[in-house]
């Protein structure tokens, strides 16, 4: 079973497990992309491209480490395309945020990319490890105590964990519906995705930084709903959703930030992770004029979606 099928259908609907077997951090084979330009990097990628900052890496990940069928039509596929890198969207305490260009020099082919590159051994641990993790089986026990001893490969493998369950969750949602950034591709630890903003790069806002009318505001709790709703038919969770991990761009709403994305059929704590999903964003809806009925009225929809109530 390839490394993204975590999230393949291996049960019937409502019951399926995610598997991070199949997560597993190719840490040895990926281990030469540890830094993306450095002068340690194969003489392939060090000689770089005749303009950008490297060749494009799609064809350098598998068909299954790719976006779903079919690619859209802005994508950038092409093997003769260049990697341009722009600046720094955001930084974190466990994964950076860069800004590409991807496009065919000569050509007007060109897509902007979120390229989300996730650190391993600069800390210590990663601080949503715990308790997302229950129901995911780790079925090799030496890359399970390194893990847990949080020593260097043990760090790497958790950050190949957390890259790979970010990949498969955006996979998933995209392909039953829900309002994601498309993924482009992941190669190691980094994360390729549709950028959600303006062509001049401006990222588009979050949810906590709006001040919606309250049309506005109606639309977007709707639009959360829906997608919510989606989820949890298919037995998952957000895990940590609140209005900082939520992005509105023209009026669409965009759920980002899924790595710790929650089974809530085999995680023991999985009724919790979506109740306090819909606490946390429902409260800030309801600082903003929403009903408090509709908050309660959407957890109990959720739970029966997910077959939990």
């Amino acid at each position: 079973m390839s490394e993204h099928e975590s999230f393949v259908r291996t049960r019937k609907k409502h019951k399926r497990r995610l598997d991070d077997d199949d997560l597993a951090y190719e840490a040895e084979e990926r281990d030469h992309y540890r830094s993306f330009f450095d002068d340690e990097l194969p003489e392939m990628i060090v000689d770089g491209p005749p303009e950008g900052d490297r060749w494009s890496i799609w064809e350098q990940s598998e068909p299954l480490e790719r976006g779903p069928l079919p690619y859209p039509e802005w994508l950038v596929t092409e093997s003769a395309a260049v990697d341009y890198e722009l600046g720094v969207l955001k930084t974190g305490k466990e994964a950076d945020v860069f800004l590409l260009e991807r496009g065919v020099p000569g050509t007007d082919r060109r897509c902007l990319l979120a390229a989300k590159r996730y650190r391993s051994s600069e800390h210590s641990m990663f601080r949503r490890n715990d308790g997302y993790l229950e129901g995911r089986s780790v079925k090799d026990s030496r890359e399970s105590r390194a893990m847990a001893n949080r020593t260097d490969f043990g760090r790497k493998a958790i950050a190949g964990r957390w890259a790979n369950a970010e990949f498969g969750a955006l996979r998933l949602l995209a392909d039953i519906g829900v309002s994601v950034p498309y993924p482009v591709q992941i190669y190691g630890t980094e994360l390729l995705m549709e950028f959600i903003g303006d062509a001049d790069g401006v990222a588009a806002p979050r949810l906590a930084q709006l001040r919606p009318t309250p049309l506005e505001r109606e639309d977007l709790w709707e639009q959360l709903r829906r997608g919510l709703s989606m989820l949890a038919r298919e037995g998952f969770a957000h895990g940590d959703l609140s209005a900082y991990n939520v992005i509105v761009q023209d009026g669409r709403l965009v759920i980002i930030d899924v790595p710790q994305i929650v089974d809530v059929v085999a995680n023991p704590r999985g009724a919790e992770f979506l109740v306090r999903d819909v606490a946390n964003i429902g409260a800030w809806f309801t600082a903003r004029g929403l009903s408090p009925d509709k908050v309660e009225t959407l957890t109990d929809e959720l739970l029966k979606d997910s077959r939990l109530r």
